[in-house]
């Protein structure tokens, strides 16, 4: 398999927010009475707001991740020297390819673009297949910015300085 990692067009945009929807509920990482589906469904929003970029094959689209730059309203812990990433998706389809690695080193390589000097992010404490992919590049735990959107829902934050 080639994949291509490029930002997304306006045509994807929906594609790419089912992609990010049916990527969290593959894991039952969708919580049960939260809307949180619907924020992963605004990939238009995100991509409005932030950088939302793809992993693709040809025409099929194997995994996203929306890139929070200082300014965007997307961001949650970042500091204005950091990048952040946020609902990074991989495909049921595309699982243990290195999808998920690749669109993460594609936003340590652009916080670099911007000359910041640390990427940092939130993961669910029982996401641990995307820990040990941030954990194999390199980022550590960030205890002290630990948080939690909403009750039962406890996030790890994580940080690679560059």
């Amino acid at each position: 398999m080639t994949s291509e990692i490029r930002l997304a067009v306006p045509g994807e945009y929906d594609a790419v927010g089912e992609l990010t929807v049916e990527a969290y509920a593959y894991d039952g990482f969708v919580p049960a009475g939260s809307d949180y589906a619907s924020t992963l469904r605004a990939a238009a929003d995100r991509a409005a707001k932030a950088e939302v970029w793809v992993a693709v094959d040809g025409a099929e689209l194997l995994g996203t991740v929306t890139y929070c730059p200082p300014g965007s309203i997307y961001r949650e812990i970042g500091l204005d020297d950091e990048g952040e990433f946020r609902m990074l998706g991989v495909s049921s389809r595309a699982r243990g390819l290195g999808i998920g690695t690749a669109l993460t080193v594609r936003c340590i390589e652009r916080s670099r673009e911007l000359g910041l000097g640390r990427v940092v992010m939130s993961s669910a404490t029982y996401m641990t297949t995307a820990h040990r992919i941030y954990e194999r590049l390199g980022f550590v735990r960030l205890p002290e910015r630990d948080w939690s959107p909403i009750t039962g829902v406890d996030l790890y934050a994580f940080a690679l300085d560059l």
